[in-house]
């Protein structure tokens, strides 16, 4: 065995030659790499004893992607287009081995071997476009050559990992190889090819199959509403169509355009940032690592309606048994009905088999008695938002459940530290914040109270991960992060239609920056009635007079907009009356805002009012405030959530537009003294520590 540094080794098996990478933990392409490969290359080469080589990697995957944290920094030793030019070049078979995953620059390697091998259990992919990128190592062209335009199309822009199997299928691996034998198997593919005299097949030789106009055309108008907003998925597509219409050399100047382009643009350095972020919310400063944590093998909930029915969902999914409480029988049964239910759709559209349905169906058991839950490790309350019932329910559960259980509630707004009063073991007692559709939404807002225990933490926080949800811990104060926030931006949209301005307008601004839906949409699709009440109704609101008129949204065909026997929106005669008519009794001059300020007016009080929060210390890092908004409302991940976006504008300008407004309408507009400071010192939240 030759070393060739300390990442890479150099074997001979008879007449293979064998290069190991091993860099833990993912083989990525650090400089460390890069090096090791070419060198190991030229050697191999060089070795008059070699007639093929093979390429295979120690450790858990193959090569898992470019080393994300040398993006924007100064390249060091060799770069990887000369080690794929060594490869490609090669007199030699090059045989790609793979195991684990091969994604991104670690495909853009194997593509340009002669062959590729794969065990069973292996994952191809480029998923760059995730990061706002598209494959910079000749992916965009060598992949469409293997597999097609279509293929290519879904592949890039999804960023899928493609198991092995279909990768082998659509010719992408040449062969799959036993599982737990991929050495012995590729040096025995090596051998056959030298053997049987097979041709060195350059991938960037081959034609792209199904590249006609209108396939391109077709996937652009599929996937528009998908792509809304995001440059990464139109410049892979572009690629891929240069793939199709131009010699190599040409494609690949065209594929370095578009990712110079993407890698200095501001929507990859937010969406490299999003993905920095959610792994730094892992990280809790007063909790070490090996802090120990409960074992959570039976889970209740209380409440089998759509939030309990979909926080059930997500252990279910995870193979925990659940057991779900319900006051009535009736009630009991709709909720067990529903989640039935959902699974079978997903079952329906193929997500699911339905032994899957029935697995997971049967970890679940419905009761009526609180009493039932005394086994369970954690138990998660999700009944009515109001503290008096809450408290009542972790009073009781405080003598019901088994010492060491985890006692948390749903609650999106309340004081978690009250309800943790009502017990003995406030130590116990957590904020376990879903969002709805909670089996769908990744976010997990972990609240801490003042006595939360460490392990209790820890626990959560590694329960969110088990579950599939990105969990972020924040501290107890009104509506914690997300809905403390949003508050902000709901006051100043209703304040803009108060003076004039149409909902559809707060919605188009709002939906044009990249929100799904604007506020008055949402409304609308919620129930303008959710927390209305007939009875105490004054018509002081414009909400109220359309709920009064029995406009309470999609459900009745009208609200704030107008609906169709489809639900499809179109602005409403009656409620631009209303508006009026409210703005002539309040003595408002109605006016309608101009785009600019619609949109300032709704962003930078979530800017300012985030960073009250990191100032009251209710949130980590200005990161871990990003990460809840982007996985749990909706704020457009190229922009990198509001407080990257306010640290993009620049927090002097979020400061001087604040105070603009400030002297217009108030103090509600003063900025925090932590933006102030910031601002006058030239950081941004990024500076924090």
């Amino acid at each position: 065995m030759a070393a060739i540094n300390s990442v890479t080794d150099l074997t001979n098996d008879g007449d293979v030659a064998v290069i190991t990478l091993n860099s833990p933990p993912v083989n990525a392409l650090s400089a460390n790499v890069r090096d090791g490969l070419y060198e190991g290359f030229k050697a191999a080469i060089a070795d008059d004893s070699a007639k093929s080589i093979v390429l295979i990697c120690d450790g858990r995957t193959f090569i898992a992607g470019a080393d994300i944290s040398e993006f924007g920094g100064a390249s060091k030793g060799a770069g990887l287009h000369e080690v794929q030019a060594m490869m490609e070049g090669s007199p030699k078979p090059v045989i790609a081995a793979i195991h684990g995953t091969a994604l991104g620059g670690g495909l853009e390697v194997a593509l340009v071997a002669h062959y590729r091998v794969a065990v069973p259990s292996a994952k191809v992919g480029l998923p760059e476009v995730n990061l706002g990128l598209l494959p910079g190592a000749g992916g965009t062209q060598r992949l469409p050559r293997i597999v097609g335009a279509q293929k290519a199309l879904e592949m890039m822009t999804s960023g899928a990992h493609i198991p092995a199997k279909d990768a082998n299928a659509m010719g992408l691996v040449d062969e799959l190889v036993e599982e737990g034998n991929l050495k012995a198997g590729a040096i025995a593919f090596a051998r056959k090819v030298v053997a049987e005299n097979w041709p060195l097949k350059k991938v960037r030789d081959r034609e792209v199959a199904g590249a006609s106009p209108e396939v391109f055309a077709e996937f652009r108008k599929a996937n528009a509403r998908k792509f809304r907003g995001f440059m990464a998925p139109e410049s892979n597509i572009k690629c891929i169509e240069a793939a199709a219409n131009l010699p190599f050399d040409e494609g690949m100047k065209v594929e370095r355009q578009l990712f110079v382009e993407l890698m200095t643009g501001p929507q990859s350095a937010a969406q490299r940032y999003v993905f920095f972020a959610e792994r730094a919310a892992n990280k809790i400063p007063d909790v070490a690592d090996d802090t120990p944590l409960i074992p959570i093998k039976q889970v209740g909930v209380i409440g089998a309606g759509t939030m309990g029915g979909g926080i059930s969902m997500n252990f279910l999914n995870a193979g925990i048994p659940v057991k779900i409480v319900e006051m009535k029988q009736e009630a009991l049964d709709r909720g067990l009905g529903v989640i039935r239910k959902n699974y079978e759709n997903t079952a329906a559209k193929g997500r699911l088999t339905l032994d899957a349905v029935e697995k997971r169906m049967g970890l679940l058991t419905g009761s009526l008695a609180l009493e039932d839950l005394a086994d369970c490790d954690l138990i998660i309350e999700a009944v009515f938002e109001n503290m008096d019932i809450k408290k009542d329910v972790f009073g009781k559960l405080d003598k019901i459940a088994k010492p060491g259980a985890i006692l948390a509630s749903n609650t999106s707004y309340l004081d978690v530290n009250e309800i943790a009063s009502a017990t003995t073991r406030p130590e116990a007692v957590i904020g376990l914040h879903f969002f709805s559709p909670a089996n769908v939404m990744r976010l997990l807002e972990i609240v801490r109270g003042d006595a939360t225990s460490k392990e209790v933490i820890a626990t959560s926080m590694k329960l969110a991960k088990t579950i599939g949800k990105v969990g972020v811990l924040v501290g107890v104060c009104p509506g914690f992060v997300g809905n403390r926030m949003l508050s902000q931006r709901q006051r100043q949209a209703q304040a803009l239609v108060a003076e004039g301005t149409m909902p559809w307008d707060v919605d188009r601004v709002l939906y044009d920056f990249g929100f799904p839906m604007g506020p008055f949409a949402m409304s609308d699709l919620a129930g303008l009635d959710i927390g209305w009440s007939k009875e105490t109704s004054k018509g002081e609101t414009i909400r109220d007079v359309l709920c009064e008129m029995d406009r309470r949204g999609q459900k009745t065909g009208a609200g704030y907009y107008d609906y169709d026997e489809k639900r499809n929106a179109k602005p409403s005669d009656v409620t631009e009356k209303i508006i009026r008519d409210f703005a002539a009794k309040s003595g408002v001059n109605a006016r309608q805002a101009d785009d600019q300020e619609i949109l300032e007016r709704t962003i930078l009080p979530m800017i300012n009012e985030g960073a009250k929060i990191l100032e009251e210390g209710k949130a980590i890092r200005a990161s871990d405030v990003d990460t809840v908004w982007i996985n749990g409302y909706g704020w457009p991940v190229y922009r990198g959530g509001p407080m990257h976006y306010g640290d993009s504008l620049g927090l002097a300008h979020v400061v001087e537009r604040l105070k603009h407004y400030q002297n217009q309408h108030g103090d509600f507009f003063k900025p925090s003294a932590l933006l102030e400071k910031l601002a006058a010192e030239g950081k941004g939240f990024k500076d924090l520590k």
